[in-house]
């Protein structure tokens, strides 16, 4: 293994955090350097200072860095960004204009007219938005984002159907697990024996990332794609992966389900036909069997980097229907933040 880039993890406590450490420990092109949290964690070994909540030990070396405070010099030419949203803004935008390279998993960016919002299998073309930021905004870095927990999964699926067929509409409705509220995230008296029908801000970001996502990026500007997206997301008593059912209309008339499966079981992308180290060799994972996906069963599939498919069967009112399963804190978190880190190293836009 060559010289490792250095980087840092902002948000290094907290559960997304603690994923980005978990993942990173034995990557072949990064190397964690430098971990940062908020100011109770300040000083303290990160073994001391992190109450770890993930089924693999803590990596050793990670264990023994100190936690530096939000405000302190770091070293690290690229930063991955776990930060709350309060305060993801204010530091992202330090970070980046101090020349690193910030790949966040925060929402605070996600939407901004020259911030790409990326999933590289599906709008790798769209790292061109960084040169224009940069130009923009007077900065020698740059920030980057992956998209919400729930879209990535969706989008990942939809991307291949909308090449082949041409989406018109889509209906999802989410059952998500707790994980993705965080630590110690959702109430257990909320959880236990319930359902909760809603989560904050979370179907406005389906509906709007998703059109940016399998959009273009054409003449300096996001185009959105022409897509209706209907979404109802709801908590469920889960740890980990989060269940989409998706309804999809399409431009094309006369698909079938066994043309969407097709379709799911031929899809490859940047990440895929670069090699990059944490890309899944396949995106899309379709179950056959009539009871599958299920979190317990298929969330890890593919180290956690694909989307799981089953029940592809006719919607009576939409044309083809399906459900997905995702890991919300690798692929939907942590996992795309480093994958999108990857693609920017082979495009050479790291500053390294």
């Amino acid at each position: 293994m060559g010289k490792r880039i250095p980087v840092a993890v902002l948000g290094a406590t907290g559960s997304v955090g603690q994923r980005f450490v978990q993942l990173l420990a034995n990557h072949p092109w990064f190397e964690v350097a430098e971990v940062v949290a908020s100011e109770r964690s300040v000083g303290k070994p990160y073994r001391e200072a992190t109450d770890w909540r993930l089924d693999a030990f803590m990596p050793a070396t990670a264990g023994e860095l100190i936690v530096r405070d939000y405000g302190d010099e770091l070293h690290s030419p690229v930063v991955f960004s776990a930060l709350p949203g309060e305060v993801a803004e204010e530091i992202e935008q330090r970070m980046a204009r101090e020349g690193r390279a910030v790949l966040s998993n925060t929402s605070f960016h996600r939407m901004d007219p020259d911030i790409p919002l990326l999933i590289p299998e599906v709008n790798a073309d769209h790292v061109a938005a960084i040169e224009g930021q940069r130009k923009k905004r007077g900065w020698s870095g740059f920030i980057a984002t992956n998209p919400n927990c729930s879209a990535i999964h969706m989008v990942l699926t939809l991307k291949p159907l909308q090449d082949a067929f041409g989406l018109d509409a889509v209906i999802v409705t989410t059952l998500q697990a707790v994980s993705g509220a965080g630590y110690p995230g959702v109430p257990s008296l909320d959880m236990i024996d319930n359902v909760v029908p809603y989560i904050g801000s979370e179907e406005e970001k389906m509906a709007e990332e998703t059109r940016k996502l399998l959009g273009s990026y054409e003449n300096g500007a996001f185009v959105d794609a022409e897509i209706v997206v209907s979404a109802t997301c709801t908590r469920v008593p889960v740890r980990d992966g989060h269940t989409e059912a998706v309804s999809a209309r399409f431009t094309q008339s006369g698909v079938t389900p066994d043309d969407v499966i097709a379709a799911f079981q031929s899809f490859k992308g940047k990440p895929q036909e670069l090699g990059l180290p944490s890309a899944p060799t396949s995106p899309i994972v379709v179950r056959p069997e009539k009871n599958r996906p299920q979190p317990v069963l298929d969330r890890d599939t593919e180290r956690g980097m694909a989307s799981v498919v089953g029940r592809v069967r006719p919607c009576p009112i939409m044309g083809v229907k399906y459900v997905l399963l995702g890991h919300n804190t690798v692929r939907g978190a942590a996992g795309a933040s480093i994958l999108n880190a990857e693609l920017f190293k082979v495009e050479g836009l790291l500053p390294v």
